[in-house]
């Protein structure tokens, strides 16, 4: 609800006004005395104020003065009569968003205060824009408001310097490649190439090609030598993405160029040194595949010299609002950023964001595409972010309810209004997961024994 600040010093006037904008939904502070109204203007907080122009002792112009002086970003509109449109224009010139004279017709005035608080709500909105993006601890593309992030960002510097085998891990989405190429910018090897492939993309056969080239008639197909990944990216830096998902076969290959900075061609018989800087990426847990078998122990040890980890977004919901803005700026070019309405933003920050940073990414893209009058509205959102915030219902809200809805727990021990809070909280989460106890477990980060005995029976 928009605070609007009347002043007027006829009495029928600032009741007329008052009345009208009440009935519009605005919360309205009248004053006939304006000699009150700095103190007003510099101890409240109001996003618009209405002003006759002809006042004592205090005129209007005084006060537009004043309040472009102590509040700089609150729109003002001046109310003048017929003949002094002369003195409406030099307020104009002082920084008044608009005039409107009188008599004036009530449908004029509410459009004119609708501009101006949507004015207003626009310069706040860019503040606010400014605030996301000036000051932010970064690396190139990297938003970091969370301390987690921030810890990353620490690593990257840290770490970029040396030549050691760095192992990033994290869900996908995360950003695992974006890390990789900070470490590499930040690195003596950053005006050498990165080049970069993804282990589960291609079959064993033609990865080992990819990366350690091959032979002339090595194979059928190979009708020329070709040089690898390791060969291009010599000098500069090899980033294995999905590296759980290589072949045993190929991690012994690896384990050796780790070792002896040398590779072999597929079908060649040469040993060709490299110098290469690798970094390793991977969303599965590598000791868990050491168990299984599928994932030689010697080669982990090797890519884990400097271990990264990057938390999922559900964890450091710090980070969600700016890297929206970063994704709305960066998307918008050199147009308007588009405006999110509050409730957007709680949206965004209440959803559980599975898919990681690339699902935020690719939503915001989404709701600009179907974005109008420069607003993103909770409408444009993906589906599947309306659906699973909608099951979750509204964020709670303080009232005076509130307090009545405690009066249902007066005569309950503390325990049982903790029970009955921690029931409904399992049941949003539930529903949130649509009833996968398991993925609710690890978003409520308990084991799935402990949310078994905390669901009532009959539940399981």
């Amino acid at each position: 609800m928009a605070r609007i600040l009347l002043i007027d010093d006829e009495p029928r006037m600032l009741s007329l006004l008052n009345s009208l904008l009440k009935a519009e939904g605005y919360e309205v502070s009248s004053v006939q005395d304006g000699s009150k109204v700095p103190d007003l203007i510099v101890n409240e907080a109001f996003d618009l104020m209405i002003t006759d122009i002809r006042m004592t002792p205090i005129d209007g112009m005084e006060l537009l003065k004043i309040a472009k002086d102590k509040k700089p970003g609150m729109p003002v509109i001046i109310l003048t009569a017929y003949g002094s449109v002369e003195t409406a224009i030099e307020a104009m010139k002082i920084g008044t968003f608009d005039y409107v004279t009188k008599p004036f017709k009530m449908d004029e005035l509410l459009i004119t205060i609708q501009r101006a608080l949507e004015y207003s709500r626009a310069l706040s909105e860019n503040q606010e824009l400014k605030q996301e993006l000036v000051g932010r601890y970064k690396f190139e593309n990297i938003v970091a408001e969370s301390p987690a992030m921030r810890n990353v960002c620490e690593m990257i510097k840290r770490v970029a310097p040396a030549d050691t085998t760095v192992l990033v891990t994290g869900e996908s989405g995360t950003g695992k490649e974006l890390v990789a190429k900070a470490i590499h910018a930040y690195s003596r090897r950053k005006d050498k190439k990165f080049l970069a492939v993804n282990c589960a993309a291609l079959p064993e056969a033609l990865l080992e090609s990819e990366m350690f080239g091959h032979m002339k008639g090595a194979f059928t197909g190979a009708t020329s030598n070709k040089e690898g990944l390791f060969e291009a990216a010599n000098g500069g830096t090899l980033f294995l993405d999905e590296i759980s998902s290589m072949p045993l076969g190929i991690q012994g290959k690896l384990l050796r160029v780790l070792q002896e900075k040398e590779i072999r061609r597929v079908g060649g018989n040469d040993n060709i040194p490299v110098d290469v800087r690798v970094i390793a990426a991977t969303n599965t847990s590598l000791e868990t595949l050491i168990q299984k078998g599928t994932f030689r122990e010697d080669l982990f040890y090797r890519l884990s010299v400097i271990p990264i980890e990057i938390k999922p977004l559900r964890e450091r919901q710090e980070d969600i609002l700016p890297l929206v803005y970063h994704v709305l700026r960066h998307e918008s070019g050199e147009s308007e950023v588009p405006r999110l309405l509050p409730e957007v933003k709680d949206m965004l920050e209440r959803y559980q964001w599975p898919g990681n940073v690339r699902e935020l990414e690719n939503a915001i893209k989404h709701a600009m595409t179907f974005a109008q009058d420069g607003k993103v509205t909770a409408d444009v959102l993906p589906p599947r972010i309306l659906n699973q915030v909608g099951r979750m219902g509204p964020a709670p809200v303080v009232t005076s309810g509130a307090v009545d809805a405690a009066a249902a727990y007066r005569n309950k021990s503390l325990k049982a209004f903790l029970r009955e809070r921690e029931k409904e909280y399992l049941d949003q989460v539930l529903g949130m997961t649509g009833g996968d106890k398991e993925k609710a477990a690890k978003a409520l980060k308990i084991s799935l024994a402990t949310l078994y005995r905390k669901l009532p029976a009959g539940a399981e």
